[in-house]
């Protein structure tokens, strides 16, 4: 006979991420109960009324959630009988173990690209920059630490920060460039950030390296300049391969999840 969960059965923690959209909040909820209690395939879940009331949000945001499951194939729909566990649906440490690498792939994909276009805008940058560009670089870095000094992910702030360094390169097709690839670039940005919260070191070296970009590109150094952006971005990848499994499964993944379907596409 086909398991039925009932409300209690999915009393989990409503809100784990800072960053991420309610469905794919909602959508690691779900994920995390099935791997905590070792639900086996054809179990069938509450209905999408039942579990829009549990989390307060609207059945759009569960069928989003849903959705999102579907395509990795840990739920599936029966018509007539509701949403199950899908028969395709592996155990915990091996599904776990394929998404992480998934999402740690993807994400050094991206650093890897950013580490030659973060290199040369900032060497140039460090030539053209004017007075007012420079001052505007230098307070995007004062509001980094202050929102991260207060709690908050800083990824708005880190994003910015690298927007205006790619306007002082005077260059208005790097600008858009880069604005280009700024859903990327956030995407990517909200993980590492997420991953180097956790860390105080990881906060810390992330900051120092933000203040050697900023100082190469005030001396007006380009070679400098691309030194230390390189090494930013050396150093990212670097912070990525050495996050704990426990990242990966509470949040990584869940904000890693455009990267990994962005690659898909490539």
């Amino acid at each position: 006979m086909t398991a039925f969960l009932s409300l209690a059965d999915i009393e989990i923690k409503k809100a784990p991420f800072s960053t991420g959209t309610l469905g794919v909040r909602v959508a690691s909820n779900l994920l995390n109960k099935i791997h905590a209690d070792k639900m086996l395939p054809h179990t069938r879940l509450p209905s999408e009324s039942v579990i829009a009331k549990h989390f307060k949000v609207s059945r759009t945001v569960v069928r989003d959630a849903i959705a999102i499951l579907k395509k990795d194939g840990i739920l599936e729909s029966r018509r007539g009988s509701g949403t199950f566990i899908s028969e395709k649906f592996k155990p915990s440490s091996e599904k776990d173990q394929e998404i992480t690498e998934q999402s740690v792939h993807a994400l050094l994909n991206i650093i890897e690209v950013r580490r030659g276009i973060e290199s040369e805008i900032a060497a140039l940058a460090a030539i053209r920059r004017t007075p007012g560009q420079l001052s505007e670089i230098e307070n995007a870095l004062s509001d980094i630490k202050k929102v991260t000094d207060a709690g908050n992910s800083g990824v708005e702030e880190d994003v910015r920060f690298h927007m205006l360094i790619a306007q002082a390169t005077g260059n208005p097709y790097w600008l858009k460039f880069v604005d280009t690839f700024s859903y990327s670039l956030r995407s990517a940005t909200s993980v590492t950030r997420a991953n180097e919260d956790r860390r105080l070191d990881f906060s810390q070296q992330v900051q120092e390296e933000h203040e050697q970009i900023v100082s190469a590109i005030a001396e007006g150094n380009p070679d400098l300049a691309r030194l230390a952006a390189s090494k930013h971005m050396i150093n990212a990848a670097k912070r990525v391969k050495l996050a704990d499994r426990s990242f990966w499964n509470e949040a990584g993944t869940a904000l890693a999840r455009d990267i990994v379907d962005s690659n898909k596409g490539v």
